[in-house]
């Protein structure tokens, strides 16, 4: 994945030298597509004239043709040009609702080409989103030389609005993975789509751009009747995810509804508390298998629960009594490190180690050390966090077990929250002792896991790799918890 290439001044200087000149000897202005039309503070086909800016973030090359994008980042609109070429050359601009994975609603915008006796000719003003159908969107600039039929793009890129810094960016570009028909992150994701919809809450919280807040009651209303209702289902692990995202509505908007439903969650989760291996919440409701994530959430959702109703006792004595009983499990390895759960035997099952097993658990115990005030957790989670930033880091950042170089499916997931818990703890502390190792992981990921539209791959290092809502999550919950 690629950096921001930096701006191409001269080359832009050159093209509008040209375009000048031909307008000044009469030739033809650029025509408009038979688009469908979007009007924000301005509507699309604006003159680039008016444009009181010019940023050039991407460019690239046909037959010795440049083709740039460029964007009046004032207005959010973008045109496309293409120089050092000749009449018949072509450019226009592609338009993206989805991150780039489709254009066919948005393709050849400003279609034009050079007029005779020039060299080089541009697009009008097109806009980035539709802030009228809650579109983020993504624009790039494409072209081709006069009787060829090669064609190139440049990569993806989009204005700063919405995008001012890099967690803004990082949340802008997650958001158009939000579908807005299911109101689900990635078309039907479910429990990857609650810990979408967290870094997004969180982000607003810690950057104050409130722009996505729209998405807590639309995937609230569109899918509180989905599966078995309330956002719970069969698996006692998904259920817990959308309790903590309801939780962090509840604290971004006040709103009781989604308190109340988070209070659902847990219950169910509760119902499915058992005597197998002593204790503890099963994963499944088809069987008795007993796993770390699954109780860790149900830790972590009990005590937030117990500090946002006044008066409670009963979140409180399961919080109690689930770390009582979680902490004696066995899942926890000699080296502080947390397997994935427990054998049919009731001991350690011995397998991976994921990183969202050694994350989820430092909120929990720092929700409950809120409740109770008993500093022995805080030492318990500083211990875990301790053994998780060193035994999960390669090459200078965290490293999910066995990482591969896709972004679909779910273990893209599990580095944010892993991150999101350990942020959680550290701003507990009052050393803030991992400061500097999120600081330094979200330095490397920007630096050398991003491209032109601020999307993110699996390797905060650096490397191989798609992007997709998974990633592109998990490396927001970092940016946040970096600040």
């Amino acid at each position: 994945m690629r950096a921001m290439r930096p701006l191409r001044i001269a080359v832009l200087a050159a093209v509008l030298t040209t375009m000048s000149t031909a307008v000044a000897q009469g030739a033809a202005a650029p025509s408009a597509s038979a688009a469908t039309t979007i009007c924000n503070k301005y509507c699309d086909t604006r003159d680039p004239a008016l444009s009181p800016g010019d940023r050039q973030p991407v460019s690239t090359t046909i037959s010795s043709r440049s083709i740039v994008l460029h964007f009046d980042d004032t207005d959010a609109m973008a045109w496309g040009s293409i120089g050092n070429g000749g009449a018949g050359d072509e450019v226009w601009l592609d338009r993206s609702m989805d991150g780039g994975r489709t254009w066919s609603d948005g393709s050849k915008l400003g279609d034009t080409t050079v007029p005779s006796g020039q060299g080089g000719w541009r697009t009008l003003m097109y806009n980035v989103d539709d802030w009228n159908t809650e579109g983020v969107g993504a624009v790039r600039a494409c072209g081709m030389a006069a009787g060829s039929s090669a064609i190139a793009c440049t990569s993806w890129a989009r204005t700063t609005w919405n995008a001012g810094d890099r967690r803004t960016a990082a949340a802008t570009a997650l958001m158009m993975s939000y579908d807005r028909g299911t109101k689900l992150f990635g078309g039907n994701g479910w429990w990857t789509s609650a810990n979408a919809l967290t870094a997004i809450i969180d982000n607003a919280r810690v950057s104050g751009m409130g722009s996505y807040k729209y998405a807590i009651n639309e995937t609230y209303d569109a899918n509180i009747n989905a599966q078995g209702g309330n956002f719970t289902n069969g698996y006692l692990d998904d259920t817990g995810w959308w309790g903590l995202a309801w939780v962090d509505a509840y604290d971004m908007t006040g709103d009781s509804r989604y308190l109340n439903t988070a209070r659902a969650d847990a219950d169910h989760m509760y119902d499915n508390w058992n005597s197998t291996c002593g204790g503890g919440v099963r994963w499944s409701t088809d069987g008795e298998y007993k796993n770390a994530i699954t109780n860790e959430l149900f830790l972590y959702l009990t005590a937030a629960l117990h500090n946002r109703i006044s008066g409670d006792t009963t979140y409180l004595s399961r919080a109690n009594t689930e770390w009582s009983w979680f902490q004696n499990s066995g899942m926890i390895n000699g080296s502080h490190m947390i397997n994935d759960g427990l054998s049919d035997a009731c001991v350690n099952n011995g397998q991976t180690t994921w990183t969202y097993n050694q994350g989820v658990v430092l909120g929990g115990l720092t929700e409950l050390y809120k409740a109770t005030g008993n500093s022995g957790l805080l030492d318990t989670a500083r211990t875990l966090a301790n053994a998780s930033t060193s035994t999960l880091q390669s090459g200078g950042v965290l490293r999910e077990p066995g990482e591969g170089d896709s972004c679909t499916g779910d273990g893209p997931s599990f580095k944010g929250a892993y991150v999101r818990g350990l942020g959680k703890l550290n701003t507990q502390l009052s050393d803030h002792p991992y400061a500097a190792d999120l600081s330094a992981w979200a330095n490397s990921a920007y630096t050398k896991d991003r491209n032109s539209l601020d999307q993110y791959g699996p390797h905060w290092a650096g490397g191989a790799g798609t992007s997709d809502y998974g990633c592109q999550q998990s490396v927001l919950d970092l940016l946040n918890a970096a600040g």
